[in-house]
């Protein structure tokens, strides 16, 4: 956006259905205020079916646009162009305006890689993600750039696993697809150097998974999972959704605005939006 653009009062929003649970807003509207940006950031319901119409309508007052559950994949099919890792993920969280029409982003891969930076992930070879849906696939994008070369993904079914093969392999990584019912997870996690779950707590067996030395549960609410509690208990490092909102909104509002993320500011309103309740590390 043209740097005399920015003084002039423009629109984002988060776009989903539902929304009104939604707290990027809090991050949206702390980063605007510390920037100095006289801008607006509210919230959207719509369907996967009704985005395409919703974002045609809006005019030339709306820079950009969060794209939350369920809309991401008609997001990407939507915009004029896309990153790399939105093509690769099949899911675009962030729709910017640009000259020729939308432009899409995942920065869901910036808040896995970051959320895990946070917590204190450095380096591994390989990874075990349990669910194999959106999330699941942008933690592989997200590990790729961590510099994880292999992972295996755990699921129900394997013939629903295809488009995390296929994105994995957009992203360069080796990528093995295990059933749930034959899965010997506390072998899969003590060969692995990091766990990423995106399946319901109730889901998962602590026990058997709470020997991996790093976790990224993308549940936060209610929290701790026992999952997150079991893997503590025994020395692991957690990172959480809540992180991964956090760090996935920073590339957004970069792209939204021009301007370097005011991180601590957008960090301070989230802790005291959601009352504390997890340390969200930088």
């Amino acid at each position: 956006m043209p740097t005399d653009d920015l003084a002039a009062t423009r629109r984002a929003a988060v776009v989903g259905k539902p929304v009104a649970h939604s707290l990027s807003p809090v991050l949206h509207g702390a980063a605007y205020e510390a920037l100095g940006l006289p801008w607006t950031y509210t919230r959207l319901e719509a369907s996967e079916a009704e985005l395409p119409a919703l974002v045609a309508s809006l005019d030339a007052s709306w820079v950009g646009l969060s794209v939350t559950m369920p809309g991401k994949g008609a997001a990407l099919a939507f915009a004029t162009t896309a990153t790399a890792r939105a093509t690769a993920v099949g899911a675009a969280n962030t729709l910017v305006r640009g000259e020729n029409g939308w432009f899409a982003d995942c920065t869901d891969v910036d808040g896995v890689a970051g959320a895990l930076r946070a917590a204190g992930f450095g380096t591994g070879t390989s990874a075990v993600v349990l669910g194999a849906g959106g999330t699941a696939r942008a933690a592989l994008a997200g590990l790729a750039e961590l510099g994880v070369s292999s992972a295996t993904v755990v699921v129900r079914d394997r013939a629903r696993a295809g488009a995390a093969v296929a994105c994995a392999a957009a992203v360069g990584m080796k990528l093995d697809v295990v059933a749930w019912a034959s899965a010997d997870f506390p072998a899969l996690v003590g060969d692995a150097a990091v766990l990423v779950n995106t399946v319901p707590p109730d889901a998962v067996d602590p026990a058997a998974l709470g020997g991996t030395p790093f976790l990224l549960d993308v549940i936060y609410h209610p929290w701790p999972t026992p999952l997150a509690g079991a893997v503590a208990d025994r020395g692991g490092s957690v990172a959480t959704g809540l992180d991964m909102l956090l760090h996935q909104a920073f590339g957004q509002v970069e792209l939204f605005t021009g301007m370097v993320a005011p991180r601590q500011a957008m960090r301070d309103a989230l802790y005291t939006a959601t009352g504390g309740i997890l340390p969200l590390p930088l």
